[in-house]
């Protein structure tokens, strides 16, 4: 059973930035689902979109793994032989936690985890990529560089997930989907307080795109199909596709 996320149930003096320690690494179950609309849905499709892309002898990472959620998910489903899994992650509480995840569950599949800067991971014979809910928290002029690396390092045929929290080009749309998160914050048990401390210590470090500027990096990074699977409100994930004979 996860602890509840009662992190900014009251006031704080000082918001810094966000930042994923220990403390959030302890709730960080319980905060996910009560603030990622679709989260759990996006979670089961990308082992279903595993047993579709992942090839034999080839390698998946999840860039950005957290918890390992998306590394169980990939693990479970791959029908493939010979396949290893490279877990990143960045923080040492998310990583010594995955860690204890991944070991609770028996698989065929190997699982390394790496405590280290995904954009200084070498992505090679890779046939599925996941960053789920990862590009949005590095500098947006270090996205496409990452992306370029990612479908370098892919095997043809194989596939990038993104999955990332979306602004919107039309500002109507946009404050209305805003609004509905944040209606469906509240709904899950969030103060205003909870909502408003929380959105201030990620601005500075959260900066969303939209799914435009995606596919078009997506793009220039030389996948040849690139498209929108799943939207949740503000939240979503693409799909992009190397061609098979590239």
């Amino acid at each position: 059973m996860s602890n509840r996320d009662t992190l900014f149930s009251a006031p704080i003096a000082k918001l810094g930035d966000w930042t994923f320690d220990e403390r959030v690494a302890e709730v960080f179950p319980d905060m996910i689902q009560r603030s990622v609309p679709g989260y759990s849905n996006i979670i089961s499709m990308i082992g279903m979109l595993a047993e579709r892309f992942v090839q034999p002898n080839s390698r998946v990472y999840d860039l950005g793994c957290s918890l390992g959620a998306a590394t169980l998910s990939v693990r479970r489903n791959i029908q493939a032989e010979g396949c290893q899994i490279i877990a990143v992650d960045n923080s040492p509480a998310m990583v010594e936690r995955c860690r204890r995840h991944i070991d609770a569950f028996r698989a065929d599949t190997p699982v390394e985890v790496i405590e280290a800067d995904i954009r200084a991971i070498h992505i090679e014979n890779a046939s599925m990529v996941v960053l789920n809910f990862t590009l949005q928290f590095l500098e947006p002029a270090e996205r496409q560089q990452l992306l370029n690396t990612i479908y370098q390092g892919l095997k043809p045929g194989g596939a990038l997930v993104l999955s990332e929290k979306f602004s919107f080009e039309d500002s109507e749309v946009g404050e209305l989907l805003f609004n509905m998160h944040h209606d469906f914050k509240r709904a899950n048990g969030y103060s205003e307080l909870e909502i408003s401390q929380k959105r201030s210590m990620l601005e500075n470090v959260m900066l969303t795109d939209s799914v435009e500027t995606h596919k078009q990096r997506l793009h220039n990074a030389g996948f040849e199909h690139a498209e929108l699977w799943f939207q949740c409100f503000n939240f979503g994930s693409l799909i992009a596709v190397k061609a098979s004979d590239a």
